[in-house]
């Protein structure tokens, strides 16, 4: 076999394989489009986002663990995490739909149970809260957006189509169609709608802002009255 044919086999393989995962992951892709206004092309997406290549080996890791192959499904989530910087373990429960904007630093552990058209940005931990075993992560309902850096906790229950803004620290369950704050994260409604998946996130409904600035106006009424 010559040099040429060897390369023309390789490249072949790879087209395959690059079409074969288009295809799997056609939800995925479609979730970047829909979410994230950078992306650009299909094989944009395919080569350079690093949330869809977790996804990828999250799902070969999963599908091991489903049927108790040891070792290797965690060795293949390590690797997944050096690659990428986002650690997703192969225990975890994950929908359809999954977008991870950016990705660097997110943790999904064993017991966490994500649902569909679900999007985390950078820094987000689906964490337990000690040494407990058993079900012991969040679980996070369909449409849900969770902003960067947050941290949920334990195991509790996300209601669909919330929003967990940036930062915030959640450690109790959060009906659905909510936005959650702060830290310890505090739970408003966002008119009683559906979170947009493409929500400014610099202005997010605050309870604590606004009750300081009903406050403020407060303070401001009785002294106009001295």
């Amino acid at each position: 076999m010559s040099i040429k044919t060897f390369f023309l086999i390789i490249i072949a393989a790879i087209a395959l394989f690059m079409i074969v995962v288009a295809v799997a992951f056609r939800k995925v892709i479609k979730a970047t489009f829909e979410r994230d206004p950078a992306a650009t092309s299909y094989l944009e997406v395919l080569l350079t986002y690093s949330g869809l290549h977790a996804l990828i080996f999250y799902r070969m890791a999963h599908a091991l663990w489903k049927i108790k192959i040891p070792f290797l499904p965690k060795l293949i989530s390590q690797i997944a995490r050096g690659l990428t910087g986002i650690e997703i373990h192969p225990g975890a429960t994950i929908g359809n739909g999954l977008f991870i904007d950016h990705g660097m630093g997110v943790v999904i552990g064993e017991t966490a149970v994500i649902g569909e058209s679900v999007t985390l940005f950078q820094g987000v931990t689906l964490g337990g809260t000690g040494k407990e075993r058993g079900k012991r992560h969040p679980n996070i309902g369909s449409n849900v957006v969770v902003g960067a850096g947050a941290k949920i906790l334990g195991n509790i229950t996300v209601g669909e189509n919330s929003y967990v803004g940036a930062n915030a620290v959640v450690l109790q369950d959060v009906p659905p169609n909510s936005t959650v704050v702060g830290v310890p994260g505090r739970i408003t409604k966002q008119d009683g709608k559906r979170i947009d998946k493409n929500l400014d996130h610099a202005h997010v409904f605050d309870p604590i802002k606004q009750s300081m600035e009903a406050i403020e106006r407060r303070i401001a009424r009785l002294e106009e009255r001295k």
